[in-house]
């Protein structure tokens, strides 16, 4: 108000007063009010915060001066924005992630819920967050990747006097070997309880025993006494997928005093639907916490009833069946938005997941946000949940890791992750740690025995592994013998005789094959080299760091060792950051990886970072889906090539494919028959006094090109099953858009994924285009980011603007909170055509 005062007694013309007025109240956020709705039911606390990059000094303080600051919407990623830069480090991802950040809410609650106790929950601050409310210090906690709850009641206002909650954010350079993201980048949450209520995270429920006639529940529950002592009861349903309880039981709590109850409660389920990868059936336990007669908190618990069972001959057991692990490791970032933790965005890499075979992810290598675990039971997904990269030990150039909180923190991070998660029938699994430098110590086990005696204390219904990739220290120094399940990086070569040796292991490939390609990129002649001047890789899959191998080595492996339960391979998607092979080496150096800028992001993805399929999709698909499909490649764009020899591959579940050249059969050849050959050299492998590999995975001709097509026809029992053509594109003539969804909801965070293709008149992709296009969207919707799965590309994420890649590139579009209708979309290149679609946000 002394800024409208000052001008005032300028006698400033009207129209300029009006213009003064506009630009102070578009600074000032509206405080929203809060008041306890459903019973149990948490509200969402993402919108109406404000941001600032930098030291702020005083700005815990209610009435610190943030009129300047960024309005944001939560979850937000302060630095997936940008710009990228070759002063920030490429294995990060070369943006700004590291420094200060301020973010601040003003809000109200209700009088009419003075008495009640009010929390705030983080599912993730990144990283070293330090909470305040209405300037009283609520708590820290360094470790980015956790859920933290906080009760603001001590030091809350009600009715409508305002409140303000401030977080402050210090990530740190060099603290990390991908790009962690920054700020609040998960949901966060506000709950409104009764003093008498089910603690945060205050449920436990296990199936100890499981028949498929009937399945024992064992239940427990924590209810807080936040008043003085009253009467209390509590009843539990079990509730079937439907909504129909089958069973229920109360308990009288008696006089409840103040503090902490542990109640304990057992069921027996007749005949139970059991989840399961093919029938992710949920049932979910109701707690109704009653008090004075009058229902004041309800629960509700996820209950998936499976029997899962780990055998050191046959490997993983689900429902009285073996299930080969076929999984893949995935970083928390979802591409050209960050690490925003997207519903949509994770539900849809998901999806392509499955696509691919995968039943089963590692969340490498920290814990991920709830709406994945979520997602993964829902759909049917297996989940191995990492806790830790490093333990006390720091890894080579990575100086502000989590060893610098492991002592203060690692015991409460690791408790807090399982709690977190134990209720979730996906869950098959804890990580206590990948790649840990303390496979070298010789009392390395110790801290192995430390963590897992932590995990078995907090769910003993649970096995849990670790990640070596030191396999002789890891066995020397009995680390691996204090883990329930020998998880072990890059070591085929060693699975049978580990087996011998320890016939009582568990065994599983934790992180396996590591190969590297970009999408639709293919050089000649097939050769094993470490970098290429393109700074692409080629999509033949035999290009990878000294450890890697082509997929089918692990194949091979994994038939000749049935007691594997399966491998997770590295990795499912492109990820930002750690552009191998380009810019660094793993654990050396000085941590910065700019040597072949502007790569700033992974190449290790079956799929690459905006979710289009790499050839080596298919290969897994052919190796883990039953589906009929045959792929072929390369493309077959090649003016340059005419009359010279091409690789031709194709990837099948059939028995045989038949390949013709412009309708000429260049003969059939017969899966694991008729091998390919291909070069390959990684560490261990020379030992074995071959050069080369005979794949019997993948099928290759070698055939001279000349434009027309290409034509793979695949062959089970001498009957065709699939087939697939690829044809020689003319120049470039439209642009097409295809949304995956048509349909959103209106909620400012709903998204649909735009495939952007580059097609000549004919509508055949053109493989190596490379147009610039620029996009409108206009209406209930707006643009969230644009991608095309360049990994050596500076071009922002956040534009409205995108050259193809290779023929393809990706639209993002969000909806408007709260308002319904079209979303138009349409696309501009110059001289070519183009079809806008509309979207509906409802």
């Amino acid at each position: 108000m002394s800024i409208l005062r000052t001008h005032r007694n300028m006698n400033l013309p009207s129209f300029m007063l009006c213009c003064i007025l506009a630009f102070v109240t578009s600074h000032v956020v509206a405080s929203t009010q809060y008041q306890a709705t459903k019973l149990g039911e948490k509200q969402s606390f993402n919108n109406d915060w404000l941001f600032s990059k930098g030291k702020q000094v005083g700005a815990e303080q209610a009435n610190f001066d943030d009129s300047n600051w960024q309005r944001v919407t939560l979850p937000h990623d302060w630095a997936i924005e940008g710009p990228f830069d070759e002063k920030y480090n490429a294995r990060n991802g070369g943006l700004p992630f590291h420094g200060d950040g301020w973010y601040r809410k003003t809000f109200t609650v209700a009088e009419a819920d003075k008495g009640k106790v009010v929390s705030v929950t983080f599912d993730g601050a990144m990283y070293d967050a330090h909470v305040y409310i209405n300037g009283h210090f609520l708590g820290r906690r360094p470790f980015g990747y956790l859920s933290v709850n906080y009760d603001l009641t001590p030091h809350l206002n009600f009715g409508n006097t305002k409140n303000v909650i401030a977080v402050s954010l210090a990530p740190k350079d060099l603290s990390t070997r991908w790009y962690p993201g920054a700020g609040l980048y998960r949901h966060t949450w506000l709950e409104i309880n009764d003093p008498v209520h089910v603690a945060k995270w205050g449920t436990y429920v296990t199936t100890p025993e499981v028949t498929p006639e009937r399945a024992t529940i064992a239940l427990e529950t924590k209810i807080n006494n936040q008043g003085d002592q009253t009467n209390a009861s509590l009843q539990t349903q079990i509730v079937r997928a439907d909504g129909s309880v089958v069973l229920k039981k109360s308990i009288d709590l008696g006089k409840l005093a103040t503090g902490t109850k542990t109640v304990n409660q057992s069921f027996t389920l007749e005949d139970p639907i059991l989840w399961d990868t093919d029938n992710p059936y949920q049932y979910k336990v109701l707690t109704k916490v009653i008090r004075n007669g009058k229902v004041v908190d309800k629960h509700t618990t996820p209950l998936g009833v499976r029997h899962i069972e780990f055998k050191a001959d046959d490997g993983f057991w689900l429902n009285w069946r073996r299930v080969q692990i076929n999984g893949v490791c995935l970083h928390h970032d979802n591409g050209p938005i960050g690490t925003i933790a997207n519903r949509r965005a994770i539900q849809r890499k998901l999806e392509i997941m499955q696509s691919m075979g995968v039943n089963s992810i590692r969340t490498s290598h920290n814990p991920p946000s709830p709406e994945l675990v979520e997602l993964a039971d829902e759909m049917g997904i297996l989940l191995q949940v990492e806790a830790f990269d490093v333990w006390k030990i720091q890894k080579q150039s990575v100086h502000n890791g989590y060893q610098v909180f492991y002592d203060e923190w690692h015991e409460r991070d690791l408790r807090d992750m399982i709690i977190q998660h134990r209720n979730n029938p996906s869950v098959i699994m804890w990580s206590i740690g990948n790649e840990i430098m303390e496979q070298a110590q010789k009392d390395g086990w110790k801290e192995a025995r430390h963590l897992m005696e932590i995990a078995h204390d907090e769910d003993p219904s649970r096995f849990t592994a670790a990640g070596f990739n030191n396999i002789g220290g890891a066995i020397k120094n009995k680390l691996a013998h204090e883990t329930d399940i020998q998880g072990f990086n890059y070591k085929p070569l060693n699975y049978e005789q580990v087996h011998k040796d320890h016939p009582d292991w568990i065994l599983l490939g934790s992180e396996t094959s590591s190969i590297t390609s970009t999408r639709g990129i293919y050089h000649f002649p097939i050769d094993k080299y470490k970098v290429h001047d393109s700074r692409h890789v080629t999509s033949y899959d035999i290009i990878g760091p000294p450890w890697a191998y082509p997929p089918e080595i692990e194949f091979e492996y994994l038939a000749k060792t049935p007691a594997v339960m399966g491998e997770y391979m590295w990795t499912g998607f492109d990820y930002l950051g750690e552009p191998t092979p380009y810019g660094g080496k793993d654990h050396s150096g000085d941590g910065y990886w700019n040597a072949d800028w502007p790569v700033r992001s992974s190449s290790f993805g079956a799929v690459d970072l905006v979710g289009f399929p790499k050839d080596r999709y298919f290969l897994y698909q052919s190796q883990w889906t039953s589906k009929p499909m045959v792929h072929v490649l390369p493309h077959w764009n090649w003016p340059n090539m005419v009359g010279k020899e091409i690789p031709v591959m194709a990837y099948t579940n059939a028995e045989e494919v038949e390949l013709f050249v412009n309708g000429t059969s260049m003969g059939r050849k017969v899966k694991g028959v008729d091998k390919a050959e291909l070069p390959v050299n990684f560490i261990r492998w020379d030992t074995l006094g071959q050069k080369n590999w005979k794949s019997g995975y993948r099928l290759r001709w070698d055939v001279k090109y000349q434009p027309g097509e290409i034509k793979v026809v695949a062959y089970t029992d001498g009957k065709v099953v699939a087939e697939e053509i690829v044809k020689t594109a003319g120049l470039p003539a439209k642009v097409e858009l295809i949304a995956d969804r048509t349909e959103i909801d209106a909620d400012g965070q709903d998204l649909s994924y735009i495939t952007v293709l580059v097609k000549d008149k004919d509508g055949n992709i053109c493989p190596t285009a490379d147009n610039h296009i620029r996009f409108f969207v206009e209406g209930a919707g707006e643009i969230a980011a644009v991608g095309n799965g360049n990994s050596s590309t500076i071009a922002p994420f956040k534009a409205d603007y995108r050259r193809a890649f290779n023929g393809k590139a990706m639209l993002i579009v969000k909806s408007k909170h709260g308002v319904a209708g079209k979303i138009n979309v349409r696309a501009y290149s110059d001289q070519l055509s183009n079809e806008p679609i509309v979207i509906s946000a409802k």
